[in-house]
């Protein structure tokens, strides 16, 4: 028998570390598998969070975007728009999602290259230039700085006339996971938490049907997660976002069905699925039995996927369709409520106009030429999802009571268990793949001896230069004494106890710039400094 990577001599293991049978029957089923299951759109919702799921409307599709300067960008989303896309998602480039301006010396070299530069109201402007907000779904990745560009896209909304009551998306806005594996952080714990705290109080008031939250798992898995790791980390992250916001005085219904999360979609499709199931059943239970949440919407994990950009190689790209398609598959099946599909070039550079299309062109023959639509949770009673749905959730569950011996998320963060566990994860699937145990397609099997010309799309290096142009026109055009005010106002909110996204929103409308309000915040709260032990 050969095992899951390719390699002989030794049972098949899941990427969780079971063990995966070459036939499962009936007796791998749980005696209590009804109540484990239930039905769609009913507690624990292992099977959809919905009732009807896809057979009434499909899962929305985003398409990642964003590049160089918020024209150029704006010009992709309505190409998007164009093709069919329901719902634009947003990446931003490193000194936005830092919180520094682009003219500032430490984002040089870094302006407008993985993501668009978004520096004031003026840039969000012209992001969203032609983009009708109250029918368009926006999903912002941004996360130490996630309550600044949510209010810059909510006075953009404003002056369109699109009061904050009708808007429509998510803010990632998952702190903790950038201490875990991704780097993005501005601040320590503590006070990030408080700005998340902020950030739900203030939607719940002013833009009641925005998801306050994308907790995610995505960018633990792209460093090397395990299926079971990436649930157990994001949901236990989850748990501290709970307590942080009951700890300020919200009452848990009154959130927790705005809380969303976000996966990745591997190509190992089953374990896949079954990991979507055990998620949803797993943060089911943990909302109902451990905070009391009274409403079924505060228990439904609802969640965005993206197909797992790790996976993509730079070798024979084309072949990215292949695996793109598989992972989509695993997330309509897993139960996913939107999807970004990743471009079969992005392993090389930024996505070209034609490999963007076709992956969202992807989505579309799945939910249009297909029959996964045609019914709910198609895999509900196979003998091999149900089994490895209970595996997955024993070990993620036994990841979850780890973290909880060290007190919180957080408190396991400081002590760098989550990092040391991914990193040991990624370790071992790295030696797997050099001595060819683990097969990559293209890269240590069926690899060939030259690879066909492939031309990226670049980014300008000149838009640094034009955005700390604007910058230096803005700083002229403003006034900067009502600047200066807003500023110190929301200095006093961050020393004090008042929510600070509305004197952040004062500044913003002022326009102030993002990198001079989290300036204001960095200048109460300090930086974060990671311990030695990380």
């Amino acid at each position: 028998m050969k095992d899951g990577t390719g390699g002989a001599g030794r049972g098949r293991r899941g990427e969780s570390g079971f063990p995966i049978k070459p036939v499962y029957d009936a007796t791998d089923l749980p005696d209590d598998l009804d109540k484990r299951l239930g039905r769609p759109g009913e507690y624990p919702y292992t099977r959809g969070v919905y009732p009807t799921m896809y057979t009434t409307r499909p899962w929305t599709m985003r398409q990642y975007a964003g590049f160089g300067t918020a024209a150029e960008s704006n010009a992709r989303y309505h190409q998007l728009l164009a093709a069919g896309t329901t719902g634009l998602s947003v990446a931003f480039d490193l000194p936005t999602q830092m919180g520094y301006d682009s003219d500032e010396p430490i984002a040089h070299g870094e302006v407008g290259k993985v993501g668009v530069a978004i520096d004031s109201v003026d840039d969000m402007r012209r992001l969203m230039a032609g983009i009708p907000l109250d029918r368009v779904s926006t999903s912002m990745t941004i996360n130490a700085p996630a309550a600044v560009l949510l209010l810059l896209y909510q006075l953009v909304a404003e002056e369109n006339g699109v009061p904050g009551s009708a808007l429509n998306g998510t803010i990632q806005n998952d702190i903790l996971k950038e201490y875990i594996a991704r780097g993005t952080y501005i601040f320590p714990p503590k006070p990030s938490l408080r700005l998340v705290a902020d950030t739900f109080a203030y939607c719940r008031a002013e833009v009641p049907r925005w998801n306050t939250i994308s907790i995610s798992g995505y960018h633990m898995a792209e460093a090397g997660a395990t299926p079971a790791q990436e649930i157990a980390f994001t949901l236990a992250n989850g748990v501290d976002y709970v307590r942080a916001a009951l700890a300020a005085g919200l009452k848990v219904d009154d959130f927790a069905p705005r809380l969303s999360f976000f996966f990745v979609a591997r190509t190992t499709l089953l374990e896949e699925v079954a990991k979507f199931r055990a998620a949803r059943r797993i943060w089911a239970r943990l909302m109902r039995e451990e905070f009391g949440a009274q409403d079924p919407k505060s228990c439904m994990l609802r969640f965005h996927t993206q197909t797992a950009g790790v996976q993509l190689t730079a070798q024979q790209p084309e072949v990215n369709l292949v695996r793109v398609t598989v992972q989509a598959l695993a997330a309509v099946l897993g139960g996913t409520q939107s999807l970004h599909t990743n471009s079969y070039d992005e392993a090389i550079a930024l996505p070209t106009e034609k490999a963007a299309r076709l992956a969202l062109r992807t989505q579309q023959v799945l939910a249009h030429e297909t029959d996964l639509t045609a019914t709910v949770d198609p895999f509900a009673g196979s003998y091999a999802v149900e089994a490895m749905t209970d595996e997955v959730e024993s070990a993620a569950t036994s990841l979850m009571a780890r973290v909880a011996e060290f007190g919180s998320a957080v408190d396991a963060i400081e002590a760098g268990f989550q990092k040391r566990e991914i990193e040991s994860a990624a370790y071992r699937v790295a030696q797997e793949i050099d001595n060819g145990e683990r097969v990559v397609v293209g890269v240590n099997k069926f690899a060939l001896d030259a690879e066909e010309p492939y031309e990226p799309l670049r980014v300008d290096p000149a838009i640094e230069a034009e955005q700390a142009a604007r910058l230096a026109e803005l700083r002229r055009g403003r006034d900067a004494a009502a600047v200066r005010r807003a500023l110190d106002q929301l200095r006093a909110a961050a020393e004090g106890t008042d929510n600070v996204l509305y004197p952040m929103r004062e500044a913003l409308r002022a326009r102030a710039t993002v990198g001079e309000v989290c300036h204001a915040l960095r200048d109460v709260w300090g930086l974060y400094q990671p311990s030695d032990r990380f």
